[in-house]
């Protein structure tokens, strides 16, 4: 496992409270990491710099995912599919 998803794992668990016994490892396509990588020096050379750190980021967002658990539960249930399809379905299928 690449040491920067191990590192991320670590913090996502800390901040859980969870322990790293429930991680489990698999084997996984040669490569499969590298193609999600991003290098952010394009953007650096144009002088972009992010305003929050990634670890502040990761915690909120982890803290997001918490305080909201109805709503992602909800979204996960196929529930929002329906809706989704009920909606937007007619509409997506005319103009495809």
């Amino acid at each position: 496992m690449d040491a920067a998803v191990c590192v991320i794992g670590q913090q996502l668990h800390d901040r859980l409270g969870k322990p790293w016994s429930l991680v489990r490892h698999v084997d996984d396509r040669p490569g499969h990491d590298r193609r999600y990588a991003m290098d952010g020096a394009k953007l650096a050379a144009l002088g972009w710099r992010p305003r929050t750190s990634f670890e502040d980021g990761l915690a909120a967002t982890i803290d997001w995912y918490v305080a909201n658990e109805p709503w992602w539960r909800a979204v996960r249930s196929g529930d929002w599919d329906a809706y989704y399809e009920r909606q937007y379905g007619a509409r997506l299928r005319s103009a495809g």
